[in-house]
């Protein structure tokens, strides 16, 4: 156990919320304060966020995953202070803070990359990177290159380089001493080499070590087995893009049983359950998805899809905005997915995500307990967390309608957690209308 598992994410992308200028333009403004100075980080503490996720704040030439200097924080943001005074102000909240690891790819301004070109197999970088000295390319730079799915100007670094790879330790190192940064974000880890996420394994002991504290290391994975990326020797976690589907994909089609599936398939009891006790990263929406606001037909559903989400086993992840319920499309650029925000909002959806945070804050078997289906209809979904002697029921209602749902509870009655209202389990339970419980078993 660490401080991860009971923790509560909130995720920014601050290129988009701090409104940078989408190309870099060389020019130093102090953005990121944007989030001590508007209230952000205040507006994380009330709602009750443990851990703020910051997507690529590293100088880069547009969206931040064309890195370009792992060492300086982009200029479009401001400089490297303010991202210290940011993690600081984060820790005085008892917030802690995780940095985008972007270490599968870089753009062609990086500096290393820039050598290359100068001096092409001359260059003491060459092999940071898969180069074909016989090809060619769009920039007609007398060589080729492997990239990141095709895209051109995201240049693919070799981890069979062991300069390379000692030099992006180093990067790590000096970002945990000078930020205090408290773990990191692997983007694309499911395409990293295996070898490599070992690597970063022990780079992430050492400073485990080092600060008394677990230094965590979240990988980005969307498919297969996840097993293949998560470990004592890889990421401490990884994103759950399985449930993410399954979440909003069972409200849209009143099939609550596409998700009870997924639940039952990762956390249940069978000999077959993959992630039983791992505690993936659970979320409704991201930086690279449509906003959960738009991906639901239904509107009302987004406080049980939320109810949902904290419920589930895993770690809970609300991105930027989505918890008073900003819309987006997923159009190319993403700019409506990462968008510029001034102050933080507060609605009667922001407000019930907060009543979430704290009803799970108050129980260890929704932290840590087991799961255990108990009824499931098309647009009902019961299960028991359990951990110790502490029981919880979940109960999830994504219908407009009331529902009365029928199960075991193994116990006369309960609390739930989230409206301190006793409940009485005998001759079934009546759930509002888009609504969820949480009750504690007396």
């Amino acid at each position: 156990m660490s401080w991860f598992e009971p923790s509560f994410m909130y995720q920014v992308y601050p290129l988009g919320l701090c409104g940078a200028p989408y190309e870099n333009d060389g020019v130093v403004v102090h953005r990121l304060r944007k989030l001590i100075d508007d209230g952000w980080i205040d507006h994380m503490k009330k709602l009750g966020v443990t851990c703020l996720i910051l997507n690529p704040v590293f100088e880069s030439t547009s969206h931040g995953y064309d890195t370009s200097d792992y060492t300086k924080v982009d200029c479009r943001l401001g400089e490297n202070q303010d991202l210290a005074d940011v993690v600081a102000a984060c820790h005085e909240q008892g917030i802690k803070v995780l940095l985008d690891g972007v270490f599968n790819h870089v753009g062609r301004d990086f500096w290393a990359f820039k050598d290359v070109q100068e001096k092409r197999w001359d260059s003491v970088y060459a092999g940071w990177f898969e180069i074909d000295w016989n090809g060619n390319n769009e920039w007609n730079d007398g060589f080729s290159y492997s990239t990141w799915q095709g895209v051109p100007y995201l240049i693919k670094l070799n981890h069979n380089c062991f300069d390379l790879n000692n030099y992006l330790a180093d990067v790590i190192r000096d970002w945990e001493r000078d930020f205090d940064i408290d773990g990191l974000r692997l983007d694309v880890a499911y395409c990293l080499d295996r070898g490599f996420l070992g690597y970063l394994r022990r780079i992430a002991n050492e400073l485990s070590e080092k600060r008394g504290d677990k230094f965590l290391l979240l990988g980005e994975t969307m498919f297969g087995d996840y097993n293949q990326w998560m470990g004592d020797e890889l990421c401490d976690t990884v994103t759950n893009y399985e449930c993410y589907k399954g979440l909003w994909s069972s409200m849209n089609s009143s099939n609550m049983h596409e998700v009870a599936y997924a639940l039952e398939r990762q956390s249940g009891s069978h000999p077959w359950d993959l992630y039983t006790g791992k505690h993936l990263l659970d979320f409704v929406d991201n930086h690279d998805v449509p906003r959960i606001a738009t991906q639901l037909d239904d509107k009302k559903q987004l406080k049980p899809l939320y109810g949902l989400l904290f419920g589930m086993a895993g770690v809970p992840c609300v991105y930027y905005g989505s918890e008073w319920g900003i819309k987006g499309e997923q159009k190319f650029g993403d700019h409506e997915l990462r968008p510029a925000l001034d102050a933080p909002e507060w609605n009667d959806l922001t407000d019930w995500i907060a009543q979430l945070a704290q009803a799970r804050a108050k129980s260890k078997s929704i932290v840590w307990g087991s799961y255990e289906q108990l009824q499931v209809a098309p647009q009902q979904l019961v299960f028991k967390r359990a951990f110790e002697d502490e029981r919880v029921i979940v109960a999830v209602n994504a219908s407009s309608e009331k529902a009365t749902v029928h199960f075991d509870a193994q116990c006369g009655r309960g609390t739930d957690l989230i409206s301190g209202v006793e409940h009485d389990f005998g001759g079934g339970s009546e759930l509002e209308p888009c609504s969820v419980c949480y009750w504690i078993c007396e």
